[in-house]
């Protein structure tokens, strides 16, 4: 079989990514390279759903735990490691497994794209505004300039909307603009997307919400808290993280932050659906197909 250069496993959270990818590096001599951003926190395990040492299998895993929670993300910084991965895979004669469900880390990863410089006046102007109005009234003014970029981004994700809003006053033009068309920076690049029905997939994140906390997703926040993880901008704001966060600080009760950590994700679940679905190149298959692995197989050949 003639392997790709690079395999991305794609879709929304709880779509089964991190099994299928598991299961292809097995059977294709891969390694998995994480694009999942909240992966890249250490200590961050329970609630970004990460594989245990017996569920990765054997298999080789790469960009986990790089970041400590008080640093702010960088898709560049993401970019240059992942490209450094994925070169040495290569070396070592092996098929670079990307999973995950950050879609611009994949693009970051697997695509020609550069991204645009920074403005730290205009930065600290609008984080300052972001501070001072919170990120519903920022995200309505992206709306206004850029409604794509709005409806990909999160209304609570401020971080990624102040980066929008910067890009958006430096270069004139909207944020999803300095997004250059689908070009691979590899030859070979197959991407594998799975379909999840919607109501299946609320069902899915409802039982790993229940199962996060199971599991220990407040003692591991509280934990995280000691690290500076109120702090983090990026880290802080995290999905199942912020609130509990906010359980913590005795805002909610818990039964309020896990409810909330299942409506927010299922919002997030849909606007990364509706991200890859945008990308003609992915293929997409049925998450609970019977013969899933054979026929992701397939289109490695």
């Amino acid at each position: 079989m003639t392997s790709p250069d690079v395999v991305a496993v794609v879709g929304a959270t709880a779509a089964g990514k991190s099994d299928l990818a598991v299961e292809l590096a097995l059977r294709a001599g891969g390694e998995a390279v994480n694009a999942d951003s909240m992966q890249l926190y250490r200590g961050m395990d329970i609630g970004t759903a990460k594989l245990t040492p017996e569920e990765m299998r054997g298999v080789p895993h790469h960009l986990l735990d790089v970041w400590d929670v008080t640093v702010t993300a960088s898709v560049a910084e993401y970019q240059r490691l992942s490209a450094d991965t994925i070169a040495g895979i290569k070396a070592r004669g092996g098929l670079p497994v990307l999973v995950g469900g950050s879609g611009l880390y994949v693009r970051a990863a697997v695509d020609h794209l550069e991204f645009p410089g920074t403005d730290p006046a205009v930065r600290a102007r609008l984080e300052d505004e972001l501070a001072l109005e919170g990120p519903a009234v920022l995200h309505e003014r992206l709306g206004r300039l850029d409604p794509a970029a709005a409806e990909a981004i999160l209304p609570s994700n401020g971080r990624r909307i102040v980066r929008a809003l910067e890009v958006i006053e430096i270069t004139g033009r909207p944020f999803t603009a300095t997004m250059p068309e689908y070009r691979y920076r590899y030859g070979s690049v197959v991407q594998i997307g799975l379909s999840v029905p919607r109501e299946t997939l609320d069902e899915r994140i409802a039982l790993r919400v229940e199962r996060m906390w199971a599991a220990g997703l407040v003692d591991e926040v509280r934990a995280l808290e000691k690290q500076g993880l109120r702090d983090g901008v990026t880290a802080g704001r995290a999905l199942g993280y912020a609130q509990v966060l906010r359980f913590l600080a005795g805002e909610w009760t818990e039964e309020q932050a896990k409810q909330d950590t299942v409506r927010t994700t299922r919002r997030f679940a849909r606007r990364q659906e509706s991200w890859f679905r945008r990308d003609p190149r992915v293929h997409w298959l049925a998450f609970d197909a019977p013969d899933l692995a054979e026929r992701a197989l397939g289109l490695l050949r």
